[in-house]
């Protein structure tokens, strides 16, 4: 039996109920599958353990992460902990840390969800975005001087290297390789930022060269929006930069219905640290604890860590399940404008597994 360690970090907020929710129905697709077994250790780590400990992960948290096959993340931060200390603490320390430099965020409409674009359908609004992960405005670089003088400054330096660049376009265009449209679109702004994305419209060009069967444009961030809006159908692969693809994922998954649903996978593509996989709704403090936290992100999530280990028939079939749920509109949670609540969910998707009918 092919066995897989996967370190669950629930984190903070809604994370915890819906990772929760995530390992049962992991537990039940491995025990349906028979052919491989997932072993779970969780951590921790987050607002709680800042609370306590002053940071927000140990300081061996990195070594004791690193033997595992993947990584299950919840969400991290707290209405009394500043934003910057619990994303820098946790979450982007371990992306940086194992190089995740790929964030691939899939966006779909899913069968029984309305989007609120008057004319998107599943045939027309199927896109995978891919956030250049490492890099750009988040890669840490700058400060401040004279704090709290009239005359502080702050910087925030964007980062752009050749091998980082090259490295996501090659794993872009890849990814656009395939799908059956083979087609990507670029997004930079490269006509206000005139050096690093002069360079990625570049280096877009250069790679495009390797993957001639691929058809490729480009497109200037803020347009990009009204694209998406307008003309959903002319997209398919995104790849864009940390910040810009940060904005554009977050629009996606509204387009698509919710953020409870949206998935993402940050990647070491070269296997050498573990990837992390997360829904990317944030700790939602407001709806903590009601048991209405909508789990299919996470489903959604677990789909592409499985993807990514391998068990790609275990991933067909929770997707297939997570397909039926939402169909059902009895299975709709609130954020999807029902009353279904996390439990019910779960316990559905767990039915349908153990049905074998998925």
């Amino acid at each position: 039996m092919r066995r897989h360690r996967i370190a669950a970090i629930p984190g903070d907020g809604i994370g915890q109920e819906v990772i929760d929710a995530g390992v049962r129905v992991l537990d039940a697709l491995a025990k349906r599958d028979g052919g491989f077994g997932l072993a779970f250790e969780t951590f921790d780590w987050g607002s709680d353990y800042y609370r306590k400990h002053g940071v927000m992960m140990p300081a061996d948290g990195l070594a004791r992460l690193k033997p595992f096959d993947a990584i299950y993340f919840g969400a991290v931060g707290a209405p009394d902990v500043p934003d910057h200390v619990t994303l820098w603490g946790l979450r982007l320390a371990i992306c940086q840390s194992f190089d995740q430099y790929a964030n691939v965020r899939p966006a779909r409409i899913l069968p029984g969800i309305q989007s609120p674009l008057r004319n998107a359908t599943a045939k027309n609004l199927d896109w995978v975005i891919v956030r250049e992960n490492s890099e750009g405005e988040y890669a840490g670089q700058g400060g401040r001087s004279h704090k709290g003088l009239p005359e502080e400054i702050a910087t925030e330096v964007a980062i752009f290297t050749r091998a980082g660049v090259t490295r996501i376009m090659r794993y872009a265009f890849a990814l656009a390789r395939s799908r059956p449209r083979k087609l990507l679109t670029v997004v930079t702004k490269s006509n206000a930022q005139r050096h690093g994305l002069v360079m990625w419209d570049d280096i877009a060009g250069e790679v495009a060269v390797e993957f001639p069967d691929v058809t490729w444009d480009k497109m200037l961030v803020d347009a990009m929006t009204m694209r998406m809006v307008l003309r959903p159908e002319t997209l398919d692969t995104v790849v864009a930069t940390n910040l810009h693809a940060d904005i554009l994922t977050d629009l996606a998954a509204a387009l698509v219905g919710s953020l409870g649903i949206a998935p993402t996978a940050n990647l070491n593509p070269g296997g050498k640290f573990p990837s992390m996989f997360e829904p990317i709704h944030g700790s939602a403090f407001d709806i903590m604890g009601k048991g209405i936290a909508n789990p299919l992100g996470a489903f959604w999530t677990a789909t592409m860590m499985l993807d990514h280990l391998g068990e790609k028939a275990a991933s067909a079939a929770l997707m297939r399940a997570i397909e039926r749920a939402t169909a059902d509109p009895t299975l709709h949670t609130p954020d999807l404008g029902g009353k279904a609540t996390t439990k019910a969910v779960t316990d559905a998707i767990i039915g349908f597994i153990q049905g074998g009918n998925t």
